[in-house]
């Protein structure tokens, strides 16, 4: 190998020393697209693999996307595998049916199906570390990229050189350098269509901003390294604390739900708060598509917002404001089903962990009605109710109010959230509207001077 390689390859070993990416005698499944970059990171791997004492495997996953390329890239990759003796397989991802199912764009679902290819290839072939040849540019590239969009401190840290089992051993080497690499070592490298369009914000950003940037900073990529190096140490610092004050929030979570204790939020400092916020959506699977846009907004209904308040983020997140919790949620609204009433009797409401039951009784002290607690008379109502959501057209006489109106302006009108109206139980007599339960009841079946049997309707939910 030529001075020029034996340079290139003590800078690449310094870089996983300084890292700790390696420490001897692993087996690394190396990501192979066939680009200057994956093989470059092939040879350079095969290269330090005696003195390492590593095993390797490479992977190629087809992501669908460009079907009279990928046969010809597979090939290619195939062929340097054996030429190195590297176990070698390509894995095919669905990424447009992803992409639908989840609600995702394109690149989105390339990306999560890409690293659980990685994942799943890595487990077969009980491996320990995936290799990505992710270099210098590309960190100066995703700075910006999310410099554009918006991003906080963790986001324009850019890439970790290492991230759980992900290694990037080319991380501090430049695209230059890596193709001068290639040329003087006479390997060959097939160039990707899509990183020749421009209609992919991070191929402008790389083919015309960064070039742009580097005539007024010839050192770019040091100066820029050095940003993103310093935001990641401090990152490191705040996660500690984030992580002490995540533990003390949360009062329930599931994977696509998370409850934090509202009085302690109101308290913490800006700047920690956004942090918690991040972490904790990080942290729930079906929160993910909340990005740091949207934490200013949700400090903002922290901060200023009353209980019952919410915001409506896109795909079909929501974070509400309780009285003494924050929610932020994916889950869907829930929707009660159709249930019959006896009277006497009672009927389990399983949706949302409530029942409503009925009773008569004789006339007397109506004292402890309320919202949760109705009285109607019982020779008007009937003895067998419908408990059913609304419905289209719905409306009924609320009682006190002395005319008919529609059930949609009433919700309306009491500020009823829109995702909670259609778990709000509607009982009925024949077509007609007797309780909007936990709300008001229906003046047209009010208990008059004339009631001769009282109907008794009382709902409880579940704590």
């Amino acid at each position: 190998m030529e001075v020029l390689g034996h340079k290139f390859l003590d800078k690449i070993r310094t870089t996983i020393s300084k890292y700790a990416m390696l420490s001897g005698g692993e087996t690394i499944l190396a990501g192979l697209s066939g680009g200057p970059d994956s093989v470059c990171l092939l040879y350079v791997l095969s290269a330090l693999r005696d003195g390492l004492g590593l095993k390797l495997h490479a992977l190629y996953v087809d992501h669908g996307l460009r079907p009279a390329e990928i046969p010809g890239e597979i090939d290619f990759c195939n062929t340097r595998c054996k030429e190195l003796g590297i176990p070698f397989t390509a894995e095919a991802v669905e990424v447009m049916t992803y992409a639908r199912e989840q609600g995702m764009n394109r690149q989105e679902a390339a990306r999560e199906l890409r690293y659980r290819a990685f994942g799943e290839t890595l487990a077969r072939i009980q491996g320990q570390q995936i290799a990505l040849g992710h270099n210098a540019d590309d960190q100066i590239e995703t700075f910006f990229l999310r410099f554009l969009r918006g991003a906080g401190p963790k986001g324009l840290s850019g890439m970790p050189p290492v991230r759980n089992n992900i290694i990037r051993p080319l991380i501090e080497t430049g695209r230059q350098e890596i193709e001068e690499f290639l040329e003087e070592q006479k390997i060959t490298f097939i160039t990707d269509s899509s990183n020749l369009k421009e209609d992919y914000l991070r191929n402008r950003i790389r083919r015309i901003v960064v070039p742009e940037l580097k005539k007024i900073n010839p050192a770019l990529i040091r100066t820029t390294g050095k940003t993103m190096d310093i935001l990641r140490e401090e990152e490191r610092y705040f996660d500690l604390i984030v992580t002490k004050t995540l533990m003390r929030l949360i009062t329930r979570k599931t994977e696509g739900r998370i409850d934090l204790f509202l009085t302690p939020l109101e308290a913490i400092e800006k700047v920690i708060l956004r942090r918690v916020l991040r972490r904790a959506i990080d942290e729930t699977k079906g929160l993910r598509g909340i990005e740091f846009v949207h934490i200013d907004s949700i400090i903002d209904l922290i901060k200023k917002g009353r209980p019952g308040d919410r915001l409506y983020l896109p795909k079909g997140l929501r974070v509400i404001k309780n009285y003494s919790t924050l929610v932020m949620t994916s889950e869907l609204p829930v929707r009660i089903g159709t249930h019959s009433l006896s009277v006497p009797g009672e009927t389990v409401l399983e949706e949302i962990r409530g029942v409503i039951r009925a009773a008569v009784e004789e006339p007397g002290d109506y004292s402890g009605e309320g919202k949760m607690l109705a009285f109607f008379d019982a020779d008007r109502a009937g003895t067998v109710l419908t408990v059913r959501p609304r419905g289209n057209g719905d409306f009924f006489h609320p009682a006190g109010f002395g005319k008919r109106k529609k059930l949609q302006d009433f919700f309306v009108d009491g500020k009823v959230p829109r995702d909670e109206r259609d778990e709000v139980p509607i009982v009925t007599a024949v077509d007609d509207i007797i309780w909007v339960a936990g709300f008001r009841g229906d003046e047209r079946f009010r208990v008059t001077e004339e009631t001769k049997r009282v109907l008794r309707l009382e709902f409880k939910k579940a704590l």
